[in-house]
């Protein structure tokens, strides 16, 4: 015989239609959302870490001033590895403002993926970068002009040791407009010119390190023996990089792996919330239908079987939203989040893989969730017995009598206080969801005001247009030019992960550094190492060689302030003195013009401020146009919160509305006696949460931005907290509207039924 209990569904479904449509379209959609972002992670991470035996990715490189000779390489491979030469050129374009880095294509090592069109056959020919080629409108066919030559496009490509385009290892961010790779034949990289050649080698442990610990060990001591014999033969080391340090390999794999936790997080997050207000509203539902609980009860429906009843339909909703999510993820959404990140790093192609996983984080995950917090709630509200609900007596907790109100109170206030305090609990879990919708949209609002002002600061800021760091002392005849020393140190490691420091000598008397030098042995800091490390006046720093174990103290004589890197400013005097260079020694110019006379040849790099505002250009590119995904979502998640907690107020209180009618009080008075209180409780939730969430954010992007090189300052401008302010306003004024809707529809028989 079928349970009667099973015709109440619809009638249930139907009642609370609203709700249960909200909560389904919203979990639906996130569920859509995470279920396509997993899928599309977890493919491209299988495809990223398929690239390392299948592209043979490197165990790291290093870059030599002058080009090896056999001896020493074959000292090198006494080490247990296998040296390849990594030549490479770094030339601009004519045809659209950038740095191409070109490789002969490279058939044993760090080996491309074609993405589109075909390899270059002819040394007229050359393939770039896909994401490169994108930013900047570049397609198969097109031609490109380096050092005067003529390059046809033929292929698109993804190259295994480039998966985010860095053109320097210690910058904070990768700059995928700006800088780019390329690849062409062997005579097509020999019609070149060898001015802007880098002597470049790439090692092959004959057995690879078991993980990062080990690789260090091995990493620390090549570096010794590279050192000591490159120092032998007349060569220095320009550059080292082991592959778990190198930005341009790893960068993308642990962002993919810190997203996938994130949005797991995030899910579990929302789950739970909207959880709990799936349990406030059946309980809801029980009180408002406690004599009929007391009946069943009292004709033999056990607990259990209450329990189940009520909470099938919230499963059920749950559970269709996971599986209409989970389809939608898995066909439409899966692409969109997939192209995310083709947008931002220069992948390979992947192959969809559909794992377990995901079906469990975004399925069978939120539906514990949902029944766990249920069940406790129903379980707990099921203990009394039939009497009770007959009678419905459903407190859990005696009073006496009821808090004491002044009477010096108006009325109306005092009556807004009662029904305040009625639903504390459901004001609660107001607080908490404005808290985290409000949380989603301080981080869609900032981002792109943040990353502004960043660039703003720095470009205010800057040194000189042009930064030359030579590779000889060269003299110029361009009055502009202020000589200056550039080196390089790092930091201990500690607290933060070991960066470069730019150690500058400059004049004393400096036109473009305006540091007053109280005596020549004077150490000041830039305000970005001050601001990171939390340096004062006094304090004092150890850094240490770049490729070697000597160590330097330096106490800080006072704070520069220059936000673009983190860097050291002395005399040049005192440079030549602590890093025992000859006096006069020099290897740059400060200048605000370009310098014509020097030749490309003897120049290493020319700072620019492309060079500094990459960071906020590449993360402009890489995510802010998806800044309004974030607006959506928080107000939609502020809706869905509001609109159910504030109906259930109403319907809890229909009997009193309803009486409240019969005396004659207006729909306008009405109004003020039961929204006001849910108004203020939602007023007071934005005022807080606020600036509680700025707190949050503000140390998650200190501690996010402290494993990055550089220094990223938190910034968030007065109008971001009047935008949230508004929207939350807004988005609650749609709900008071609907809610004012449903007061006036409580009918005046409402009161007159039999309520003991």
């Amino acid at each position: 015989m079928k349970n009667p209990m099973n015709r109440r569904y619809l009638r249930e479904l139907r009642d609370d239609f609203g709700k249960y449509v909200v909560l389904f379209l919203f979990m639906a959609g996130m569920i859509a959302l995470v279920s396509g972002f997993l899928v599309s992670n977890d493919s491209m991470q299988a495809s990223y870490e398929e690239s390392f035996t299948k592209y043979n990715i490197e165990d790291g490189n290093f870059e030599l001033s002058e080009e090896a000779d056999e001896t020493l390489l074959d000292t090198l491979e006494k080490e247990d590895l296998t040296i390849y030469k990594n030549y490479y050129l770094e030339e601009e374009t004519k045809e659209v403002d950038s740095t191409l880095r070109i490789f002969i294509n490279r058939e044993k090592i760090n080996k491309a993926c074609l993405m589109e069109g075909a390899f270059p056959t002819e040394k007229n020919e050359i393939a770039i970068d896909r994401m490169y080629a994108d930013n900047n409108e570049l397609k198969v066919g097109d031609t490109i002009t380096i050092q005067n030559q003529k390059m046809k496009i033929t292929g698109l490509v993804a190259l295994s040791d480039y998966s985010a385009l860095f053109s320097n290892n210690s910058d904070m961010m990768f700059d995928a407009m700006k800088f780019g790779v390329a690849v062409v034949t062997e005579e097509g990289f020999a019609q070149f010119s060898e001015d802007n050649l880098h002597y470049s080698y790439s090692w092959f442990y004959d057995e690879k390190p078991e993980d990062d610990t080990e690789a260090k060990e091995m990493a620390d001591d090549f570096m010794k023996v590279l050192s000591e014999n490159a120092m032998m033969e007349n060569r220095m080391l320009e550059n080292y990089i082991p592959q778990y340090l190198n930005q341009a390999i790893h960068f993308t794999g642990d962002d993919m792996v810190g997203d996938n936790a994130m949005i797991a997080i995030f899910l579990y997050i929302v789950v739970l919330i909207i959880a709990f207000v799936m349990a406030i509203t059946t309980s809801n539902t029980i009180s408002k239908e406690a004599n009929v609980i007391g009946t069943l009860r009292a004709s033999g429906y056990s607990r259990g079987e209450l329990v189940r009843h009520y909470m099938v339909l919230p499963l059920i909703v749950m559970f269709v939203a996971a599986v209409v999510g989970n389809i939608l993820g898995y066909s439409a959404v899966k692409g969109y989040m997939a192209s995310l990140y083709y947008g931002s790093y220069s992948l390979p192609t992947y192959v969809t893989c559909w794992n377990a996983d995901a079906f469990i984080r975004t399925t069978i995950v939120p539906l514990v969730i949902m029944f766990v917090i249920n069940f406790a709630v129903l379980t707990k509200k099921m203990r009394l017995s039939p009497l009770r609900f007959l009678r419905r007596d459903l407190a859990t907790r005696k009073r006496e009598k009821a808090f004491r109100l002044n009477t010096k109170i108006p009325i109306f206030t005092r009556f807004q206080l009662r029904v305040f305090f009625q639903n504390i609990p459901n004001y609660v879990v107001i607080f908490i969801g404005i808290m985290f919708a409000n949380f989603i949209l301080l981080f869609g609002f900032l981002f792109n005001p943040l990353l502004d002002k960043f660039s703003d600061e720095i470009l205010a800021k800057m040194i000189s247009d042009y930064q030359y760091v030579l590779k000889m002392p060269v003299e110029t005849e361009n009055t502009d030019a202020e000589k200056y020393i550039a080196g390089t140190l790092k930091t201990l490691e500690g607290s933060f992960k070991v960066e470069d420091v730019l150690i500058y000598g400059i004049e004393a008397d400096s036109d473009y550094v305006t540091i007053d030098f109280k005596k020549d042995s004077d150490i000041y800091i830039s305000s970005a190492y001050a601001d990171k490390y939390g340096l004062e006046k006094g304090d004092t720093i150890t850094l240490s060689q770049k490729y070697g174990e000597k160590e330097y103290d330096f106490t800080v004589d006072g704070i520069y302030d220059y936000p673009s890197s983190i860097a050291v400013f002395m005399t040049m005097d005192e440079y030549c003195d602590i890093f025992d260079k000859d006096e006069g020694y020099f290897n740059g110019y400060f200048s605000n013009t370009k310098l014509d006379d020097i030749e490309d040849k003897v120049v290493s790099t020319i700072i620019t401020q492309d060079d500094l505002t990459k960071t906020s250009r590449q993360l402009k590119l890489s995510m802010g146009g998806q800044m309004a995904i974030f607006w959506v979502f928080g107000v939609v998640m502020f809706l869905s919160l509001i609109y159910p907690l504030s109906k259930i107020i109403i319907e809890k209180n229909s009997v009193s509305i309803s009486m409240t009618k019969i005396l004659g009080y207006n729909n306008g008075e009405i109004n003020r006696l039961y929204m006001m209180s849910t108004t203020s409780a939602v007023l007071l939730s934005l005022l807080l949460t606020i600036p509680l969430d700025n707190c949050i954010m503000k140390g998650m992007c200190v501690s996010l931005f402290a494993d990055y090189p550089g220094y990223f300052p938190y910034y968030v401008p007065g109008i971001t907290y009047v935008k949230m302010l508004v929207l939350g306003v807004l988005s609650y004024a749609v709900v008071a509207v609907l809610q004012m809707k449903k007061i006036k529809k409580v009918p005046l028989g409402e009161a007159l039924k039999n309520v003991e």
